[in-house]
């Protein structure tokens, strides 16, 4: 898809109404700093239209990302951080489930894991509850360019293990830095938006 226009159209928080979108969207769900918002940019050829932080628990929003008025990125809370309350947490964990539950137009969650370590157990968790909102997660391995090359299939092979993947799920590496896996973040994104399109 080339990239016309991009606007942070709907901010939602623990108490705002979903909007009822008529345009696809996507999910992208992560664990607090696992590079959710460096994706989002890298994807959108933007600097800092999501905004990173090298503290965890920034986005504590759904944010809504219209994309040339075509289809939505919608980029759900950091899980996992500890410096959160309980209630906090617990809020965060409603308000995704809600939009789970609730999107007419959902076609996909990404979720992203760091490459560079084994899923923690709020990974597993996370994995297994967008499986049961009946969603098959597509996992973004993050921070590629952390590793050594010779390691990248050893990595994704601990992914796979460590969330007990579906046979068939697709594990995309990518690196914000150098942005390697883009273009086949976005061949995925495509053949599910566009291809309700053509049909």
């Amino acid at each position: 898809m080339v990239i016309k226009s991009v606007n942070l159209e709907t901010v939602c928080g623990i108490t705002s109404t979903l909007p009822q979108n008529n345009r696809p969207e996507i999910a992208f769900a992560g664990k607090s700093n696992v590079g959710k918002s460096s994706l989002i940019n890298g994807l959108l050829n933007r600097k800092s239209l999501a905004r990173t932080s090298a503290q965890p628990g920034k986005t504590q929003t759904i944010n809504f990302y219209n994309i040339n008025d075509a289809m939505y990125l919608v980029d759900l809370p950091g899980y996992g951080y500890a410096k959160a309350s309980q209630t906090q947490r617990e809020q965060w964990g409603q308000m995704i489930e809600r939009y789970l539950h609730g999107s007419k137009q959902l076609k996909t969650v990404f979720l992203l894991i760091d490459i560079r370590h084994e899923p923690s157990a709020n990974d597993r968790q996370m994995y297994e509850w967008i499986s049961y909102q009946g969603y098959a997660p597509i996992i973004i391995a993050t921070k590629l360019d952390k590793i050594n090359r010779s390691q990248v299939q050893k990595q994704i092979k601990l992914i796979r293990d460590g969330l007990l993947v579906k046979p068939g799920t697709k594990i995309l590496p990518f690196s914000a830095q150098t942005k390697q896996g883009r273009e086949e973040i976005w061949q995925v994104m495509d053949s599910l938006v566009l291809g309700e399109e053509e049909a």
